[in-house]
């Protein structure tokens, strides 16, 4: 198309030059030829047109999609920054409680295990007590037996000391009376 174009302005120039002396001077002397010109504005606004349509358009409109994809992804970005920094202070804040709560459980800790002691003190202090009483029950039955153990052993020592000193044998009814003699004598005493 372009040959045709070239062909046609070619043999049109003769024809086509201009009457003014000025104009027609500088085309000479450039070597402008207005058919080859108009041609070729016409060959350029068509490659222009062309280009424009189906290689500028569809490039721009890839560049305002990813253009506005970027500015989504920084949108994007900017959220989740935001979101990040209120989690940060939750973290924070849940940290905090988390301490005081630990706290508060120590606390009830320390004042459980002090009632306990408490409790186990007493307890012990009880039961010390009704060992110490009972020791003194058993002591006392003790106390009770080995006087009345002592107490025969002394009244058959006396009945032997006196059968010794009396030199003479006791008949069972003398020996009975003066152990019961003897044994009144010691629970007087």
């Amino acid at each position: 198309m372009l040959s045709h174009l070239l062909i046609l302005a070619q043999t049109a120039a003769p024809a086509a030059e201009p009457a003014a002396s000025g104009i027609s001077k500088i085309t000479r002397d450039f070597g402008i030829s207005w058919p080859f010109i108009l041609a070729q504005i016409l060959n350029f606004s068509i490659v222009a047109f062309l280009l424009w349509r189906f290689a500028f358009k569809p490039v721009l409109a890839t560049l305002d999609e990813r253009q506005k994809k970027i500015a989504s992804g920084l949108q994007y970005a900017d959220e989740m920054k935001a979101k990040l920094e209120a989690a940060q202070q939750e973290s924070v804040a849940s940290a905090k409680r988390a301490q005081v709560e630990a706290a508060k459980i120590i606390d009830e800790a320390r004042k459980s295990a002090k009632e306990f002691l408490d409790k186990q003190t007493q307890e012990s202090a009880a039961k010390a007590s009704e060992i110490l009483v009972k020791a003194q029950q058993v002591i006392e039955l003790e106390k009770k037996k080995m006087l009345a153990e002592a107490r025969t052993e002394i009244a058959r020592l006396v009945v032997a000391t006196t059968q010794k000193v009396l030199s003479r044998e006791l008949s069972d009814a003398d020996r009975s009376r003066y152990n019961e003699s003897a044994a009144r004598e010691l629970n007087n005493v």
